[in-house]
């Protein structure tokens, strides 16, 4: 790999006084670095309208969609199905609202806000970007350990698919999750060393191929299926009283909330992508038709998904609908879909926790400016490549998070009801309570207009939505803890 060039190491403080000079320079003579560099002083941004849409269906179309067909069992026909349309319009809404507020002031000559808590410091200021931040940042923990949880389930369910086919279902083929948990743990802490967001879009290329492979096998799955069975399984009401008691109906109907309302999130990083796209047209326009894009794309997928998923198996799909082998055959084609999770969601962990890393990392920064071990970069040379950047707190720290989130996961690993706590803690206050009050603080609207009454109203609906969801996941991880035994093979 060879000798580490200390003597060509940069600290990250100097290179923001650079960037800090440079766009001095920049305002004063407009025609001075135009092409490499934009408003602020930062390098040009090259994203456009088809890098942001990866990156959002990379966020969106992840391990949520293998449990809708679980949720739309719980909820039935109509309720399912209206419920799925009803989130895709909130989230595309409120999305719109959250990136008109990238810029203070002008959409295209105002002040850039890089990341979702500078928005809200703009917009709101005050005590409310401190609950933002604690927010946000918990419920971006909180996903990692949901896509370690699914990708180590996806790998057992590839063991557990080989074992069946070898055994003719004769064998139950007993699993651990823990050492696959381990190696997705791995993988991340190479893949979390990549420095920045806008060094990932390949990656969020790769994972949004494989979030539409796997969700086409399991449409695919499915409406095999139903032609097998000659018939729509399935009923208006959902899952019926006797199959499970009234109290686990009313429990699971609101855990199904919390995971629509995960499948689609996505707001917590939507200021982070946005920050990546190249201008004119202005971010805002080109962010509003990313997401119609995006979550016209994941609405269709889902719809597919999860009512074939609901045809097919009726009261009995499974919460995740390709490892909880209602599918057996073609073992293959299996496989091919549960490697295809692996790959995505070794994508989208660091789509979600790009953000906090960078926030740890800027934080500590300003708070030890001095310090070598934080600021200081070693170039690291590689052979046919630009050199690599290492800093030791990135490496030290990012390894931390990583090893964390993995022994929360193998504490925890129920599917859905992590899944459903994560959609229901993260719906309300980051996609809809936080972007209507920016916009409403950012557009000027007045006090009991007819556009602030909705605005109020379309909030406190989704509050209470989101307090549903919280309820129902989490009697529903009560009751697994009941029957778990950590570290055993569970699966």
């Amino acid at each position: 790999m060879g000798d580490i060039n200390i003597t060509n190491a940069t600290s990250a403080t100097e290179n923001q006084h650079f960037q800090y000079d440079h766009a001095l320079d920049v305002m004063s003579h407009p025609q001075n670095g135009s092409k490499c560099f934009d408003d602020d002083g930062r390098l040009k941004r090259t994203g456009t309208i088809w890098t942001a849409s990866a990156h959002i269906i990379t966020a969106v179309i992840g391990s949520g969609v293998l449990s809708l067909a679980w949720a739309i069992t719980q909820l039935g026909w109509i309720v399912g199905p209206v419920v799925m349309l009803l989130f895709a319009i909130v989230i595309f809404y409120t999305s719109c609202l959250l990136a008109d507020c990238y810029r203070t002031g002008d959409n295209v000559t105002g002040k850039r806000n890089y990341t979702y808590m500078d928005v809200v410091s703009a917009s709101l200021g005050g005590s409310k970007v401190n609950l933002c931040g604690i927010i946000q940042y918990i419920n971006l923990f909180g996903v990692a350990i949901g896509y370690t949880i699914a990708a180590s389930i996806s790998m057992v369910a590839v063991k557990r698919s080989n074992c069946f086919h070898a055994s003719h279902n004769n064998n139950p083929c007993r699993t651990s999750s823990t050492p696959y948990m381990i190696i997705f743990g791995v993988s991340e802490i190479i893949f979390s060393q990549i420095p920045d967001f806008d060094q990932i879009s390949w990656i969020s290329t790769v994972a949004a191929i494989m979030s539409f492979t796997y969700s086409g096998i399991g449409m695919g799955l499915g409406i095999a299926k139903v032609a097998e069975n000659g018939k729509f399984k399935g009923s208006v009401s959902g899952i019926s009283i006797g199959t499970v008691t009234r109290a686990q109906k009313i429990w699971r109907s609101l855990q199904a909330l919390g995971n629509i309302a995960f499948s689609y999130s996505y707001s917590i990083i939507l200021i982070e992508i946005q920050d990546t796209l190249k201008s004119p047209p202005s971010e805002a326009k080109t962010m509003k038709k990313a997401s119609l894009i995006s979550v016209s794309t994941t609405t269709i997928f889902y719809m597919l998904c999860g009512c074939m998923g609901y045809a097919a198996f009726g009261d009995m799909a499974p919460g995740n609908l390709l490892t909880g082998f209602g599918f057996y055959n073609p073992y293959w084609l299996i496989d091919i879909a549960n490697a295809a999770i692996v790959i995505h969601l070794v994508g989208a962990y660091q789509v979600y926790c790009q953000p906090l890393f960078s926030f740890i990392e800027k934080w500590a920064a300003t708070k030890w400016p001095k310090s070598d071990f934080i600021n200081k970069n070693f170039q690291v040379p590689i052979p046919g490549c630009c050199p690599y950047n290492l800093n030791l707190f990135r490496l030290v720290w990012r390894t931390i998070f990583v090893v964390l989130t993995t022994i929360i996961s193998m504490l925890l690993p129920f599917f859905n009801d992590v899944v459903g706590i994560l959609g229901a803690f993260a719906f309300w206050p980051l996609s809809v309570y936080f972007p209507v009050e920016m916009y409403t603080s950012h557009k000027k609207i007045p006090k009991w207009s007819t556009k602030w009454i909705f605005l109020q109203i379309l909030s406190a609906a989704c509050f209470l939505i989101s307090i549903g969801a919280a309820v129902g996941s989490v009697v529903g991880v009560v009751t697994d803890l009941n029957v778990y035994r950590p570290f055993k093979s569970n699966y």
